[in-house]
């Protein structure tokens, strides 16, 4: 290391200077005065005073420790790990082995940050002495000098397993409740670290797993944890600053009541395991003794019941294995965080051929085509994510790649409905855009809809109330979005469905689209019914009935909308892939500002 000083200092003072920098330093060091090329003084650091081949070690001090950890990863009392089979679940720490062990299942050694047992993929873990005190023979005496006397069950961890670790090759914060720990029911200890945990991960930018398997929170315990200002009510305050911040991902592996079930719903993405999997506001005792119901946890709030009727379970996994494939598939297409854009994978060809996309669509506007299989004409082979299957099938919300490039695509479906957009739909694409627009994830949206349903019921539902916060977040949405009408865009599902007015990059069309108020025999009946009903020849009549729709449908069709610059180009469908990928590319990095205001009031 080469260092200059002042022109006035001594040989003296360089030769002190170069000695206190060496030993500090631990490096070679020449100290040259002024411009002098040649140095002054020189240093090396000194040896270490003790012997480089010296036999210490770890005493019995760290030999206790180690067993103490040891004892604290064997979990809650023996009886609760036996019936884990017979639940058909894992272990926490097992748990930890299948998310984070590698691909081989290897655990850590401690040389690369992990602890002696743990997963390699485990960086570290936080609090693990949790509790420790009030259930370990070998915990510290109490204040007044003597022994603590242990009762009840063990309370390892105080039933909480915190830390970070590497998934599918990103950094993770995660957490997994202990059940043989009291259920994984949560108190004071394992609050505090699940709080931590939530605070760090809005300081590093990083994802958080969420291993749930908790009965909520620990009745006989409450105090101190349950109202306070750092209580469990701040997991869901903390919950909503990481809402769009970093993606939250949520697994259920048991029975998740009362506040435990805030966490999966507060979560971005929310997997169940079927036959394990629960969540509801209360226990089925607790409903039956509130109203009188008699009903089991898994028709209270089973997988199907969160799939189907719900929606608060956007994926469901048949198994423990299952549930870490689908969560390693969805963190794909997420960004670590807001602001940074997804990750993108090589291109692949699609599944079909995107020639077969002409004959696919119907030219009837009422005849049925499945979305899937046009979506996957327009994807990468493989990439196609689904998410809320089951919920509001009208629609489909799923994450593809399109050249590489993730993308949300939001696709009315025909054979459900006729792609009518029913009050459950609606809420499902308006979140599903929601969270799009919050992991800068492009929004393709495929437009095939008779609009908005109608009807008393759907009054009842809420069609009104959810049609508006699909259109919300349509309207807000700021990332990239392109627009392809299918074949019928009708009534304000053309507006839900990123039409025109709603500011995207484009408004494509294939050649079977149409755009109106409504389609050809509704049109009809408003408008012409007294006049057909004048005609007394069902012939005739059947005649100028035919007449009228061929002069309506000329209005709609997709020539006449691209002739008035309605939408902004017609595209052949074989050529609607490779229109797509060029639009997404060329706008990725398009601007979009919002009015100056707090927030709307819509969502």
């Amino acid at each position: 290391m080469k260092v200059h000083v002042g022109a006035a200092a001594t040989p003296e003072e360089a030769e002190a200077i170069a000695k206190s920098l060496a030993e500090h330093l631990g490096v070679d060091v020449d100290v040259h005065v002024g411009d002098a090329e040649t140095p002054a003084a020189s240093a090396e650091p000194s040896e270490p005073s003790y012997p480089l081949d010296d036999d210490l070690g770890p005493t019995d001090r760290e030999r206790d420790l180690r067993a103490e950890i040891a004892d604290i990863r064997e979990g809650g009392p023996e009886k609760y790990r036996d019936r884990l089979s017979e639940q058909g679940k894992l272990f926490v720490r097992d748990r930890l082995d299948l998310w984070f062990g590698g691909e081989d299942g290897t655990r850590g050694t401690g040389d690369a940050g992990a602890t002696d047992g743990d997963p390699a993929g485990v960086k570290f873990e936080d609090g693990k002495f949790a509790a420790f005190d009030d259930w370990h023979p070998d915990a510290p005496a109490g204040d007044d000098g003597e022994e603590n006397e242990r009762g009840g069950d063990r309370l390892p961890g105080d039933g909480l397993l915190t830390g970070a670790a590497e998934f599918e090759g990103r950094d993770v914060h995660f957490m997994a409740n202990d059940f043989t720990v009291k259920a994984g029911s949560m108190a004071s200890k394992g609050v505090e670290k699940f709080l931590r945990m939530q605070q760090r991960a809005l300081k590093t930018g990083n994802p958080v797993l969420y291993l749930m398997d908790s009965s909520g929170g620990r009745i006989d315990q409450q105090t101190g944890f349950f109202a306070n200002r750092e209580g469990i009510g701040k997991y869901y305050y903390n919950h909503s600053m990481l809402s769009g911040a970093v993606p939250q991902i949520c697994v259920l592996y048991g029975p998740c009541i009362a506040g435990a079930a805030y966490t999966p719903v507060f979560a971005d993405f929310t997997v169940m395991v079927e036959g394990m999997s629960a969540m509801a506001i209360a226990s089925p005792r607790m409903v039956e003794m509130v109203t009188g119901e008699e009903i089991d946890l898994d028709d209270l709030g089973g997988p199907r019941v969160h799939a189907e009727e719900s929606g608060s379970a956007d994926l469901i996994a048949r198994d423990e294995e299952h549930a870490r494939e689908l969560v390693a598939d969805l963190i794909g297409y997420l960004p670590d965080q807001a602001g940074e854009k997804p990750p993108q994978r090589e291109t692949k060809p699609p599944k079909f051929s995107p020639e077969g996309i002409d004959e696919l669509i119907p030219e009837s506007p009422n005849r049925p085509y499945d979305a899937h299989d046009l979506i996957d004409r327009i994807a990468d082979a493989e990439s196609v994510f689904e998410l809320k299957e089951g919920y509001g099938p009208e629609i489909v919300t799923a994450f593809c790649r399109i050249d590489g490039r993730p993308v949300g695509v939001v696709a009315n479906q025909p054979t459900e409905r006729s792609g009518a957009i029913f009050p459950d739909a609606a809420e499902k694409a308006a979140e599903f855009i929601w969270t799009c627009d919050a992991y800068e994830i492009p929004l393709l949206y495929l437009c095939d809809t008779p609009g908005f349903m109608a009807g008393s019921q759907v009054e009842k539902d809420a069609i009104l109330e959810k049609g508006k916060k699909m259109i919300y977040a349509t309207s807000s949405a700021t990332v990239p979005k392109q627009t392809v009408v299918v074949r019928k865009a009708y009534g304000a599902g053309i507006y839900a469905m990123g039409g025109p007015a709603y500011d995207p990059e484009s408004v494509i069309g294939l050649p079977s689209g149409e755009i109106g108020i409504m389609g050809p025999e509704a049109a009809i009946n408003a408008v012409y019914a007294r006049k057909l009903a004048e005609i007394d020849d069902p012939e005739e009549r059947a005649a100028e009935e035919e007449r009228l729709r061929a002069e309506y449908r000329e209005g709609i069709d997709v020539h006449r909308m691209a002739s008035e610059v309605v939408i902004d180009e017609i595209v052949p469908p074989s050529d609607l892939r490779a229109e797509l990928a060029a639009r997404f590319d060329f706008y990725e990095d398009v601007r979009k500002d919002l009015p100056d205001k707090k927030h709307g009031t819509i969502l």
